[in-house]
């Protein structure tokens, strides 16, 4: 990193390089329309959403060009605020499930932002101490925020004419166009988006399944080999071993498709939510000696900063008082939402006990959550991240502290009350978990091109504002013109909103009584042994198996896992070519940036056919041929897929040499 991307000169002074700016924070916030828009229609359609770090960052740099003393550090503030904003459309996974069970008819604007953004805010104050223990002093590798930090890096050496600069823009844009125009493809239906093959194992069934993602395939290279060999891992013991032992048993009838993606979104999920809670504890005890390290390390800074010291850039982040005080200071509205959530209803004698324990719950839960959210996003990335797990344990807490409360001998209407009010503290919960999550993954980006912390831990802080007051709107247009699976007044084409039924069919179950602990008890005994092989593994000095990318691997369907998983392997052998070039290091960055490129298009074009997709109300919008073609589209797609793959490499390692 040079002092000039640092922000400092030669002879020490910091420069005056813009970085928080006003152009910037309305970028950012027109960027942030266009990405909570695009990913709350796309993760209510198929329960999943993308990164907008990196395509914030692209726009960015293509924006901000125009202006002659715009920096590398004003584009990086841009992508934090629309990165954390479109992150926020993640609360899409808990709040339909207030509409499903039929307690919400529409999304009340106010109390929906307030939900959204009360999370948001500590999400961010949570983080501001882990940055120091999970950003600072950790090898985690935060593979968007690499990726996102390069795309930054290149885009401002270009301006300069460095070669290096020249050719790593070159392989971005061109990785990028490739990697666009194949996702275009298969929305024509003429190469397929997904090969898969499924089949009988005895009486049971199971099948092979794996996404044609370029982005899947990038992700994978910049998690590396161990987190690729574990989720693989996952994927067997879920889907080659789980999955045919349970649907031996018949009870669900069908094709070997229907059958196995039946079982597992009914079991193995839950038996993948169990091996996500015992590792996500197991890593909470772990990086706790860290976090509480961090915390010692920001108030010593800040105490060094009342002294008189002079901090540098990368030592500045809010100070540690406000956000103390700041986090108390956010119980108050948070209590008072509650409140007034419970006016009225079947609660309401019980506000005053119930308001006080939810807040304690938030507050505990909320650290616990950004801590392991944040590792997990430093260990797998913001995308690949089980944030929607961490949602299902959040709820299953929340809604047993309610039958120990309440018991489950109460009326159908206070059943659903209860039901609704988990569901609402899960949201803010769920908030703080999807910000975390996000949030150091850009403070990782900010650490590698020199921003200063507390300015963008504002830009973050902005970036929620945004998005809260994006979510609300969106949601209800999609929710009165298309309406979700299951809930009153559905139409043909709504919306499946799969992490929401899950959800609130989870709260029912712990609620009503009639949950099945199996699965999860199940899935917690395989992580302890997952643990115990991994600390085995790491004793030794063999590859480790990370717990956390173990349950990532059970729980994530395998259309999601697999390419990761082969995007590793393929790393791997890249960089081990990398290791025997002229200059390792200049391969390795290159290798870094085929993949960056890899994401960035089909993130952009995700963006765009979102808006095709709403624009025509149709499923489809850009298919050329019927499903007679699908044969064809498969073979064709994958051998297509395969070469330019290997296309890229090639020219990548030619540009290295």
């Amino acid at each position: 990193m040079t002092d000039a991307t640092r922000g400092v000169s030669e002879t020490g002074p910091e420069t005056s390089m813009r970085e928080l700016t006003f152009r910037g924070i309305v970028l950012g916030g027109i960027i942030t329309l266009l990405f909570t828009a695009a990913n709350v229609y796309l993760g209510l359609k198929i329960g999943l959403t993308f990164a907008t770090s990196i395509p914030a960052a692209v726009i960015s740099m293509a924006v901000l060009r125009l202006f002659k003393d715009s920096t590398i550090l004003e584009n990086n503030i841009v992508q934090t605020i629309a990165s954390a904003a479109g992150t926020l459309a993640a609360i899409i996974f808990v709040l339909p499930g207030l509409v499903m069970i039929g307690w919400w008819q529409g999304f009340p604007f106010f109390t929906t932002a307030a939900i959204t953004m009360f999370g948001g805010v500590l999400g961010v104050l949570f983080s501001v101490p882990l940055r120091r223990a999970l950003v600072v002093d950790t090898v985690l590798p935060y593979p968007e925020g690499r990726a996102a930090a390069e795309v930054l890096k290149v885009g401002a050496g270009s301006r300069e004419g460095g070669e290096e600069s020249a050719r790593g823009l070159g392989i971005i844009v061109a990785n990028a166009v490739v990697s666009a125009a194949f996702a275009i493809l298969t929305q024509t239906k003429l190469a397929a988006a997904e090969a898969a093959t499924w089949f009988r194992v005895g009486a049971g069934a199971t099948g092979i399944s794996g996404g044609l993602s370029f982005a899947l395939l990038g992700a994978g290279h910049l998690v590396g080999i161990s987190v690729g060999m574990a989720m693989f891992a996952g994927v067997v013991i879920g889907w080659w071993i789980l999955l045919p032992i349970l649907t031996s048993g018949g009870s669900v009838t069908g094709t070997a498709e229907v059958i196995a993606n039946t079982v597992f979104r009914s079991d193995v999920r839950f038996f993948g939510a169990g091996v996500i809670g015992v590792a996500a504890i197991w890593t909470l005890l772990k990086i706790a000696g860290p976090v509480v390290g961090g915390v010692r390390s920001a108030l010593a800074a800040s105490a060094a900063k009342r002294g008189g010291e002079v901090l540098a850039l990368e030592e500045r982040d809010i100070p540690i008082g406000i956000v103390g005080i700041g986090s108390l200071a956010m119980l108050v509205p948070i209590g008072v939402l509650l409140w007034t959530v419970l006016q009225g209803g079947p609660l309401e004698a019980s506000a005053i006990g119930l308001i006080a324990g939810s807040l304690v719950f938030i507050l505990v839960i909320g650290l616990v959550i950004a801590a392991v959210c944040g590792y997990m996003a430093g260990l797998i990335g913001a995308s690949n991240s089980p944030v929607s797990g961490i949602g299902i344990l959040a709820i299953l807490a929340a809604s047993i502290l309610l039958v120990s409360w309440f018991g489950r001998a109460v009326e159908p209407g206070t059943t659903q009350a209860l039901v609704a009010y988990g569901l609402i503290v899960t949201g803010i919960v769920f908030g703080i978990a999807t910000i975390s999550n996000d949030n150091l993954q850009d403070l990782k980006t900010g650490q590698l091109v020199g921003a200063t912390p507390w300015k963008q831990q504002v830009a973050l802080l902005i970036g929620v504002v945004f998005g809260s007051i994006v979510v609300p709107p969106v949601l209800n247009l999609l929710g009165s013109t298309l309406g979700f699976a299951g809930a009153p007044g559905a139409g043909p084409n709504a919306l499946a909103a799969p992490q929401a039924a899950l959800i609130s069919a989870l709260a029912k179950g712990v609620l009503g009584g009639n949950l099945n602990w199996a699965m999860i008890g199940y899935g917690a005994l395989t992580g302890v042994a997952v643990i115990a092989v991994d600390e085995l593994l790491g004793k030794a000095g063999k590859l480790r198996l990370p717990p956390l990318g173990v349950g990532l691997g059970v729980y994530l369907p395998m259309s999601v896992t697999l390419p990761v998983t082969i995007g590793a392997v393929v790393g791997f052998a890249y960089d081990r070519w990398a290791d025997r070039a002229r200059d390792p290091e200049l391969a390795k960055r290159m290798g870094v940036l085929t993949a960056t490129g890899m994401i960035v298009g089909e993130s952009l074009w995700g963006v765009g056919f979102a808006g095709i997709v709403y624009l025509t109300n149709k499923e489809t919008p850009l298919a050329l041929v019927g499903d007679g073609f699908a044969s064809v589209a498969l073979v064709g797609g994958t051998l297509l897929f395969a070469v330019l793959t290997w296309v890229m490499y090639r020219r990548t390692m030619a540009a290295s040499r």
